[in-house]
């Protein structure tokens, strides 16, 4: 069964059950398990090293880094493509590929946010 339908089947339960006290945890049960796939959706699987774009010219480097700290600019300035900036943290929330050329290469480039707990550094 595919993910999608999966999706469907839980939405499609949720609108059959009744909303009450004693449906609240069952309900909750499915919201879990219907954003978990949803997630699963988004959240590539491996294979192109963790980012959902693919793969184009002859070397990848990747921006990652904590949220505001200028990855959008730097992104803007060298590739030329547009990143959402903005006064607020997780402004973009997907991978922004771009591309360099350098002395005949094609240089993909990728920007990533990293979305670590609060205080827990690396």
């Amino acid at each position: 069964m595919s993910i999608l339908a999966k999706i469907a089947e839980i939405e499609n339960e949720m609108a059959r059950t009744q909303k009450n006290k004693a449906t609240a945890h069952h309900l909750g049960l499915l919201k879990a398990r219907l954003a978990k796939l949803r997630r699963e959706l988004i959240t590539p699987k491996g294979g192109s090293g963790g980012f959902d774009v693919a793969k184009t010219g002859d070397a990848r480097v990747g921006f990652v880094g904590f949220p505001s700290v200028g990855k959008s600019t730097l992104l803007s300035n060298l590739a030329g493509v547009y990143s959402e900036v903005a006064a607020y943290e997780f402004t973009t929330l997907t991978t922004v590929p771009g591309v360099i050329r350098y002395k005949g290469a094609k240089i993909q480039v990728l920007k990533y946010t990293l979305s670590l707990p609060y205080g827990k550094i690396c």
